[in-house]
């Protein structure tokens, strides 16, 4: 039998090896068991450091945020809370950056947060380079829920035209329910009552 020898595969490895291992202190870069154990070290702590260079870049960014946020005499807290009512949508990154380059502009993030707090504010989401675009300003009171439902109903009534034109054709009425049917036959008055579905169709559409 031949005999195989595989000796420049194997150079061609170590050398790969040591090379990925350059830089690396004493015999760790010259010595192939000593730079291949320091390698698989290496990945490790890489795969986990990855990891946790997010969890602490987001502390960095919250001791800077809550340094300034003690200059305006608010708490870190209040200010994410009020934020958050406010609904400004500005990551923990730009807003320490904003504290650090621009602390005037920081201080007007702090009014809102207050505001938001305070429910003075519903609404504030856009923010456009250094200036915070406040879509709905202050309310002085909240809509109730009545009145949205309300509002609801009268936007149903309106898709659902009772007049003579030529929109009232396009209607589909096999997708409205027999009470619907009934009151859009009411305003055009169409006595319907005993009728079932497939007969009040049938009287709307004559």
């Amino acid at each position: 039998m031949a005999r195989v020898k595989n000796g420049a595969v194997t150079k061609a490895r170590h050398k790969k090896v040591l090379k990925e291992a350059k830089g690396y202190f004493g015999s760790k870069h010259r010595l192939y068991k000593t730079a291949k154990e320091q390698l698989m070290h290496s990945g490790q702590y890489a795969f986990r450091d990855r990891k946790q260079k997010k969890r602490e870049f987001r502390k960095l960014w919250i001791t800077r945020i809550n340094a300034a946020c003690r200059q305006n005499d608010i708490s870190y807290s209040r200010f994410i809370e009020g934020l958050t009512k406010a609904g400004v949508e500005v990551n923990r990154k730009m807003l320490s950056e904003i504290a650090i380059h621009d602390p005037k502009m920081f201080s007007e993030f702090v009014r809102v947060a207050r505001d938001g707090k305070a429910g003075k504010i519903v609404k504030a989401t856009e923010v456009c380079g250094n200036e915070v675009m406040i879509k709905a300003l202050k309310e002085e009171k909240a809509i109730s829920t009545n009145t949205k439902k309300d509002e609801v109903k009268k936007v149903e009534k309106k898709k659902v035209d009772v007049g003579t034109t030529s929109k009232e054709k396009d209607i589909d009425y096999t997708k409205m329910t027999v009470a619907e049917l009934k009151e859009v036959a009411a305003s055009k008055k169409i006595n319907v009552s005993g009728m079932k579905k497939a007969e009040i169709i049938e009287a709307l559409t004559k």
